[in-house]
């Protein structure tokens, strides 16, 4: 009997600091599935003394929930406990049951997502030109400000390009001026000419009408007149003075555009950054063409690393719960376990598809690392833990300690006087090991009350307990 209370303790101390290291890690990343399996297997193998040899039949597994197998791993714990228990003969019938007191405390539900992390401006700089890279001016890690010169191309080809199109433009502005100055003369020639004939008209008028002269001179004077009229308005006048025809003007801008375009081609031939940040990427090198740089990638890639920001993607069935300025906790393997607090300061209006043929929505998410000197980097992945509710001074228990019945219900089990009493409670806020439980009966929790750690299903209201001692 010694013995096997001895048993008893050392297994009850094994179960107890299995939850302990649970509840201090809480938000850390449990057990794989393998892991979990390889451990209920040996958790629920018979004992050979107490089932006198015989071997059980295995259950067939089902994929549990996380919190499932933490109050499946718990329950199983408890269960081994008991049958070894009753397992020396002694005569004992009360299952032994480990229990905590009931407490107040803090927690937390938070949500674990990945993503790479980058600089709040980002920006890919490029080259259409088909020319060569002279001069290469920085390197990867270089701080650079903005329109500060990164790399030179030949720009020969352009500049004779640029000196092409300045003479085309000037030609077609001196044809304009040429033709203006034409029509001016000959639109005041043509208004003299029409003044003239306008009082030659007048006098023949007045000497047919006299019976001076005849009446077909009276004719050809309105016909003369009729002339001179046409080709006064043949001319486009503006303003009161003669323009050279709309077909300069046209010539001209078709220069002054090619004009323009070459010269933006050689002030493109030196490539500048067009933002202050750093160089994190440089995709070109000298001799190669500026419009093929190495596997088509930008020339340079600069990136604002004053203020890093972690990009995430969250499930259409998380972010309902995720908002701005939300709080969350920045690992990653270069903190060498250290975190850092950031906070959510953009979500994506839209969803998009998450890949690998799910058909599951993502949203893209980002979160501004708070600490510049937090010791991240750009370019690594990071893990996130954002807070999505939160609970103080709330009455926690381990998630274990559940007992959820067929019809939904949950109710935790206290023990009292050697007996089991089931408590009905509702679920507040669910951490990763604690959770918040809200009694439905007033004044059925209170403080200090011995609650079983983990749900035995086989326990009904009344059932008798013993107690293991707390430590």
């Amino acid at each position: 009997m010694k013995k096997q209370e001895q048993n008893l303790e050392e297994d009850r101390s094994v179960f107890i600091e299995g939850q302990e290291e649970e509840e201090t890690a809480n938000g850390q990343k449990p057990e794989d599935d393998e892991e979990f399996d390889r451990e209920m297997a040996r958790l629920m193998e018979p004992d050979p003394e107490a089932n006198h040899g015989k071997k059980k039949k295995k259950k067939e597994k089902k994929p549990w929930s996380r919190r499932r197998k933490i109050v499946t791993a718990a329950a199983a714990a408890a269960a081994f406990l008991v049958i070894r228990g009753m397992a020396g003969g002694g005569g004992e019938t009360a299952p032994l049951v480990a229990t905590q007191p009931l407490s107040r405390g803090s927690v937390q539900n938070r949500l674990a997502v990945t993503g790479p992390v980058s600089g709040t401006d980002s920006v890919d700089v490029v080259s259409n030109l088909h020319a060569e890279v002279t001069e290469l001016l920085v390197k990867e890690g270089d701080k650079v400000e903005k329109d500060q010169l990164l790399a030179v191309i030949d720009s020969q080809d352009l500049e004779r390009e640029v000196q092409v199109a300045q003479n085309a433009y000037d030609l077609a502005v001196a044809e304009k001026e040429q033709s203006e100055r034409e029509a001016e003369r000959g639109y005041a020639k043509a208004l003299q000419d029409c003044q003239a004939a306008k009082d030659a008209l007048d006098r023949t008028a007045a000497f047919v009408q006299a019976g001076s002269e005849a009446p077909v001179n009276l004719e050809n004077a309105q016909n003369a007149y009729a002339d001179a009229l046409r080709q006064v308005d043949s001319y486009r006048v503006e303003n009161g003075k003669a323009v050279a025809d709309e077909t300069y003007s046209l010539r001209i801008q078709s220069a002054a555009y090619e004009l323009e375009k070459k010269q933006k081609d050689l002030e493109n031939a030196q490539v500048k950054s067009p933002i202050s940040g750093t160089v994190v990427r440089v995709n070109t090198k000298v001799g190669q063409f500026a419009d093929k740089p190495e596997n088509e990638e930008p020339m340079f890639i600069i990136e604002n690393l004053d203020q890093l920001e972690l990009e995430i993607r969250i499930s259409e069935y998380s972010i309902g719960k995720v908002e701005v300025g939300q709080t969350a906790s920045i690992s990653a393997d270069i903190l060498d376990g250290n975190t850092v607090e950031g906070t959510v300061v953009s979500i994506s209006p839209t969803g998009e598809e998450k890949g690998n043929g799910s058909s599951e929505r993502v949203i893209p998410t980002r979160i501004s690392i708070d600490d510049p000197e937090s010791g991240l980097i750009a370019g690594i992945t990071a893990r996130a833990e954002i807070i999505l509710e939160e609970a103080e001074d709330a009455l926690i228990v381990p998630a274990a300690a559940l007992l959820q019945k067929e019809d939904g219900s949950l109710y935790i089990q206290k023990a009292e006087n050697g007996k089991v009493s089931l408590i009905p409670v509702d679920v507040g806020v669910e951490g990763d090991v604690n959770v918040e439980i809200l009694p439905l009966e007033e004044g059925s929790l209170k403080e200090g009350d011995h609650i079983l750690t983990a749900a035995d299903p086989a326990l009904s209201d009344g059932a008798a307990v013993t107690e293991l001692p707390q430590v």
